[in-house]
């Protein structure tokens, strides 16, 4: 399942006239990215959630090769109440729960066959870091005994979440109606002694949930493809202006003399240059 219905309040204006998860990254919405790393990883049967700009998000949705259903929140529910919501387009059993505003280049698959292999009742994909660093705190086999300022036990090292987990049946069988997976879940099976554990990984990986993570995903994908700068179909870039580790969307057009430098241009907007560490909407 992916979490794609927040309103994108950390985005500022860049939410109010896109979908979250419909903003681009790259050459595609974040959607996308997310979707083609499910669809790589075999799975067949994904959900995604919407409410803000659901429209957008159902179009988008119905334009993808794969099996993909919508599940429609006319009032936001929370990342526990999505999930449980979304029962009878999930079906029975694990569900592997992705944060839409994650880009993560990680081995889905080796995710799912270590939860499968342990059966605790979550698996978190985790980053390490010192211990007490980051909102995840691990022992040294890898369980889960810290979330944020929840102590379960001694920590061997921290670690960042990056949005991406697998959630046992049993867990599911106890989310609430409304609320969020971390304190409302999360925190709860731990207290009880349920086991939750970390698919330690080096993944790299970007929230694009604020503005200053947002273009540093962006400058990420292009330094992924070893280029300085990346301009789309249709894209018009005026003679006298020069791109320095920026992105010029499907049909935007770039005015001005100087340089855009670390700069995204969404598709259809208008930028005129010099511009540095701008995002420019449409």
């Amino acid at each position: 399942m992916v979490l794609a219905a927040g309103l994108g309040t950390r985005l500022r204006s860049m939410s109010a006239g896109c979908a979250k998860s419909l903003v681009p990254v790259g050459d595609r919405p974040v959607l996308a990215h997310v979707l083609g790393g499910l669809r790589d990883a075999g799975l067949e049967r994904v959900v995604v959630n919407a409410h803000h700009r659901a429209d957008d998000v159902r179009a988008f949705v119905r334009a993808q090769p794969d099996n993909v259903a919508v599940s429609y929140e006319p009032e936001l529910l929370g990342t526990a109440g999505a999930v449980a919501n979304a029962r009878g387009l999930l079906g029975d059993g694990d569900v592997l729960v992705w944060n839409a505003d994650v880009i993560a280049r990680l081995d889905v698959r080796a995710l799912v066959d270590l939860h499968a292999r342990d059966m605790p009742e979550a698996t978190l994909a985790v980053q390490p870091r010192e211990r007490g660093q980051g909102p995840v705190g691990l022992d040294s086999s890898g369980r889960v005994v810290r979330l944020r300022e929840h102590r379960f036990g001694p920590e061997e090292y921290g670690g960042e979440f990056l949005g991406v987990h697998v959630m046992g049946s049993g867990l599911r069988d106890r989310l609430p109606p409304r609320g969020g997976l971390v304190d409302g879940v999360f925190v709860p099976a731990l207290a009880r002694g349920a086991v939750l554990r970390a698919f330690v990984c080096g993944a790299e990986w970007h929230d694009v949930g604020t503005p200053e993570t947002y273009l540093e995903a962006n400058l990420a994908w292009l330094r992924l493809r070893g280029a300085t700068s990346w301009i789309g179909p249709w894209a018009h870039v005026a003679p006298a202006v020069a791109l320095d580790r920026s992105l010029v969307g499907a049909g935007a057009r770039v005015d001005g003399v100087g340089a855009l430098v670390r700069c995204v241009v969404w598709p259809g907007a208008h930028a005129t240059a010099p511009l540095e560490d701008e995002v420019v909407t449409s």
